[in-house]
């Protein structure tokens, strides 16, 4: 049983007992309690906790969304008895991400992903002797040799490739029945993330990549805590036939503006239909390839209204 402080907590006791004047004075304050063992445990005592089993937060049903109940500090119970006491179950991350709010998928995701962090960084490299996290859980020391280890995230890329009129979206096997998204791929080591960008469309999809556009980012904790890095692509209108490479992709193809609009406002459960296949849908709004898709289209209609 996991009872998650980090940042969540220490914005929760920030925003609650202590009058934020400027940016920085928040972000001092959150340094401060990163790295002083004392300043954290003090705020612990009124902090708000989100609690964890495993990796599963505690989550509560309310109509056709989840909530995340944050709590003070508890006596340790076992699992049953807290979902009875707490009136949640303790639900994969994964499973109940998107029918969160925002704030609470954010906080949700940190914490799942220093969690998971911690639990596979429990041992020096170089020494092999077990490290210690610090009461915040930003970091873990080697005692025997004083070697800091800091939380990492991997930098991936997710780009919307475009030929001008047409978007190309792709699936993976492991992606839910119909949904389509954008390419992804990690950076590999000395790569920059054009140069990314650019092998990952050669590798997935055979095309050339004439120009990029960067997007915006998001912090995704599957499988173990990544940077998203949304971009855009575009590629020449005369080379644009795709070879689906199969040890990466399923399937992947081109669609067309109406197409990529009416999938954007689909609602609901995505269920098979009466011939045997699925709906074409898109990945929900809080995922960072949605952002990316929904600017692709708005653009695409403001270009094509009369001057």
């Amino acid at each position: 049983m996991f009872l998650y402080c980090g940042i969540a907590c220490r914005r929760k006791f920030f925003w609650c007992y202590r009058p934020l004047s400027t940016y920085v004075t928040k972000t001092r304050y959150l340094f401060e309690l990163k790295e002083d063992d004392d300043a954290c445990k003090k705020a612990q005592q009124t902090g708000a906790f989100y609690l964890f089993h495993g990796l599963a937060p505690l989550l509560q049903t309310s109509a056709h969304q989840y909530l995340a109940p944050r709590h003070s500090l508890l006596a340790s119970s076992h699992k049953p008895e807290m979902e009875t006491e707490l009136k949640g179950s303790f639900i994969e991350l994964r499973k109940a991400l998107f029918q969160l709010n925002a704030r609470d998928a954010s906080m949700l995701s940190t914490a799942q992903a220093l969690l998971r962090w911690h639990d596979a960084h429990q041992f020096c490299s170089r020494s092999g002797q077990p490290t210690k996290k610090n009461v915040a859980g930003s970091k873990r020391v080697c005692p025997s040799n004083n070697i800091i280890y800091y939380p990492q995230m991997a930098p991936v890329v997710i780009t919307l490739v475009s030929d001008g009129t047409r978007c190309l979206l792709a699936r993976q096997s492991s992606f839910p029945k119909g949904m389509y998204s954008a390419l992804a791929g990690f950076c590999d080591i000395g790569e920059s993330v054009e140069e990314t960008i650019h092998r990952e469309v050669a590798e997935e999809v055979g095309l050339e990549v004439e120009s990029l556009q960067y997007c915006a980012s998001q912090h995704w904790p599957f499988p173990s805590g990544s940077l998203m890095i949304a971009c855009h692509a575009t590629v020449k209108p005369g080379q644009t036939e795709i070879q689906v490479n199969l040890r990466e992709l399923e399937t992947a193809a081109w669609f067309s503006h109406d197409e990529v609009a009416t999938a954007l406002k689909r609602k609901g459960s995505y269920t098979q239909q009466q011939n045997g296949t699925f709906p074409f849908w898109l990945p929900p709004k809080l995922a960072i390839s949605h952002q990316l898709i929904k600017e692709w289209v708005e653009k695409q209609t403001c270009s094509s209204l009369p001057a």
